[in-house]
């Protein structure tokens, strides 16, 4: 299953490593057919931007990623005997200007932006994934009498905030869906009821507009002993139909593939019997304005694809 939908490079990203060529290169040396970039869009607000990011700007940002887009078009065209690439985005909600600057962004590229991947890694205009301080931090803004309380209105937040980017944007992959349980990873979704309703909520919608969900490898370099999603949440996406695809979210060359021999075990394990990648769609397919890209099942038994031999 030499396929990836979700990736990021030091060049265009402060808190990844390595140029963009680097993390295509390892990709090849590695054996993928399909791999997906995807750096982050543009934040708009001076106070949204990391401590990394000193000395850039809202401005700054829009010329990295505008010179991303440009990159990526390049090694797409330089490297398409080797391997397929696909120029995409992953999204940002940290307020509602992020979602109209998005609408615009993505009128003004076009078909250069190939995919979405619909990601939140905000709440409230917290960073929830960039240490436990902060995410703690989060947590403290919502009211309530107990921890449980607190907890319940976090997740029912996080998963409101996903619901209006895949209503509004119809990403084609949907990044790390339950990322709200990063510092968690034993919660479980069935002790919230409310948050869990809203959850199931967002997995239908995605399944009936046709979106891919990322099954990541990530989750493992950060301590977790199963991917994204959990195995209750990947077990919901199952029972509602949807689809499953590979991602390794790496952020350099160093993490290209990292962990795709656990992430296939995972798989196994959890009875995932079809998986799929994008695949450029045809252009009698959908009609006008019907998207770039289209989720594709892999012919056979994917788990028998000699790209897993020289993991195990």
């Amino acid at each position: 299953m030499p396929y990836s939908h979700h990736s990021h490079s030091g060049q265009f990203c402060k808190h990844a490593v390595d140029t963009l060529e680097d993390v295509v290169a390892e990709a090849i040396k590695r054996g993928f057919r399909v791999f997906g970039l995807s750096e982050h869009v543009p934040r708009y607000r001076t106070s949204d931007l990391y401590p990394e990011e000193n000395g850039l700007t809202p401005e700054g940002l829009m010329r990295q990623f505008e010179g991303y887009i440009e990159e990526a078009h390049r090694l797409k065209l330089a490297y398409r005997e080797e391997i397929t690439l696909l120029v995409g985005l992953e999204t940002e909600y940290i307020t509602p200007l992020d979602l109209d600057k998005l609408e615009k962004l993505l009128e003004r590229f076009g078909d250069k932006v190939e995919y979405v991947v619909g990601s939140v890694h905000h709440v409230r205009g917290i960073p929830i994934d960039f240490d436990l301080t902060t995410f703690q931090s989060c947590l403290e803004t919502f009211a309530g009498e107990t921890e449980h309380e607190r907890m319940e209105q976090f997740l029912c937040a996080y998963f409101d905030a996903q619901y209006e980017v895949l209503e509004r944007f119809r990403p084609e992959i949907i990044g790390h869906i339950d990322l709200c349980r990063l510092y968690n990873p034993r919660l479980l979704f069935s002790d919230y009821p409310r948050a869990e309703e809203k959850l199931e909520r967002n997995i239908q919608l995605a399944v009936d507009y046709g979106a891919l969900f990322e099954a990541s490898a990530a989750p493992f370099r950060k301590g977790w002993v199963t991917a994204y999603p959990g195995k209750g949440v990947l077990e919901t996406i199952v029972r509602y139909g949807g689809k499953v695809g590979l991602s390794d979210d790496s952020h350099g060359k160093h993490t290209v593939g990292l962990n795709y021999g656990r992430l296939v075990s995972y798989l196994e394990l959890s009875g995932i019997t079809e998986i799929c990648y994008l695949a450029k769609r045809d252009r009698e397919e959908g009609g006008p304005g019907a998207r770039t890209m289209r989720p594709v099942v892999v012919e056979g038994d994917w788990r028998n694809d000699p790209f897993w031999d020289r993991l195990r």
